[in-house]
């Protein structure tokens, strides 16, 4: 395969993703910020909509990996997002999560490829 096509099947990907971001704040975010025992367990917001993804984090990664990162105040808290939400709320978010972030890695990856050895 090309280049080219490798980056077009990337920019695919993160274009469905970004679909499903949209999807996953207005379905699941949207109703985890009108909870009140969930309003302050989204994460800190940097920018409009890290809420979502801190979200989608929490409810994508594995149990070891949330060991990690649920001592830090920035991230979202799992153990109370779990309890409020239903298996379509995670099953939504761990396919936006890897699809976004696994396009995301793919261009960096064909990026310093292409710069590394030209692939045309």
């Amino acid at each position: 395969m090309s280049f080219s096509t490798l980056f077009a099947i990337s920019a695919a990907a993160a274009f469905i993703g970004c679909i499903l971001f949209v999807i996953f704040g207005q379905i699941t975010v949207r109703k985890l910020r009108k909870n009140p025992e969930t309003r302050h367990e989204l994460g800190i917001e940097f920018a409009s909509g890290w809420d979502i993804t801190n979200v989608a984090q929490a409810l994508s990664l594995p149990k070891f990996l949330q060991k990690r990162v649920k001592n830090q105040a920035l991230h979202a808290s799992p153990e109370i997002l779990y309890k409020h939400t239903t298996v379509f709320d995670r099953v939504l978010a761990r396919m936006f999560y890897w699809l976004w972030m696994s396009s995301a890695f793919a261009m960096i990856i064909l990026m310093v490829l292409n710069w590394v050895w030209d692939f045309d």
